[in-house]
């Protein structure tokens, strides 16, 4: 583990300190300290995320993802991270939450490559799906979705892949939940939106689906 990755681990545990929330265990914070290292080198190449700089992408991103696999439900085995991206929440969930088999969705080719060396980087028990999630043919326990270009229509696609009883899981704002919750369709029973501190009106908030859609 180099010098850097345990600075930045140390960080990020201050900066859940400050927030309220929990410390992670010692190994895990490196372990996101190697994962801001790899993403930094690659954002430096390609438009990962437009967040750039240390502060921001450990406040925004880990943060925001780290309180996301920490409130999934204990049942939880299999989960689709829908238009993965530079991998937010379902890098930080694979690392929280070994148990949980993580399916990375990311239908850019760049974003994708990215997402296989941080798996290989961070020896996760994750996989990675290199094509547009509506191709896959497998439900899941649980389906995250967080900046996901026209979320309205990923929306709509990703409930259709949370199996019976499973979750979906928006990390959004408020302003646009109720649009997003009314997409999602009557078959979803939604828990109360937790928002997050310090970071405007972003919020996060879990539904079960509690029967099929209509076919």
């Amino acid at each position: 583990m180099s010098d850097d990755a345990q600075r930045v681990g140390a960080r990020l545990q201050t900066l859940l300190c400050e927030a309220g929330l929990d410390a992670l265990a010692p190994e895990r914070a490196e372990r996101f300290g190697e994962f801001y290292l790899l993403l930094a080198r690659w954002n430096a190449r390609m438009n990962l995320t437009a967040v750039r700089d240390e502060e921001g992408i450990l406040c925004r991103h880990f943060i925001e993802s780290i309180t996301c696999a920490r409130r999934l439900p204990p049942q939880i085995r299999t989960l689709l991270d829908f238009g993965s991206g530079a991998g937010f929440p379902g890098i930080p969930i694979a690392i929280c939450q070994p148990g949980i088999a993580v399916t990375l969705a990311e239908s850019q080719g760049k974003k994708a490559a990215f997402l296989q060396e941080a798996v290989r980087v961070l020896e996760l028990e994750a996989q990675v799906y290199a094509g547009r999630a509506e191709g896959l043919k497998e439900d899941f326990d649980c389906v995250t979705l967080r900046a996901v270009d026209r979320m309205e229509r990923a929306v709509e696609t990703a409930a259709q892949l949370v199996r019976p009883g499973g979750w979906l899981v928006l990390l959004t704002t408020s302003g646009n939940l109720p649009e997003l919750k009314a997409i999602a369709g009557a078959a979803f029973s939604w828990a109360v939106a937790h928002a997050f501190a310090g970071h405007g009106n972003r919020v996060l908030t879990l539904a079960q689906r509690v029967v099929r859609s209509p076919v």
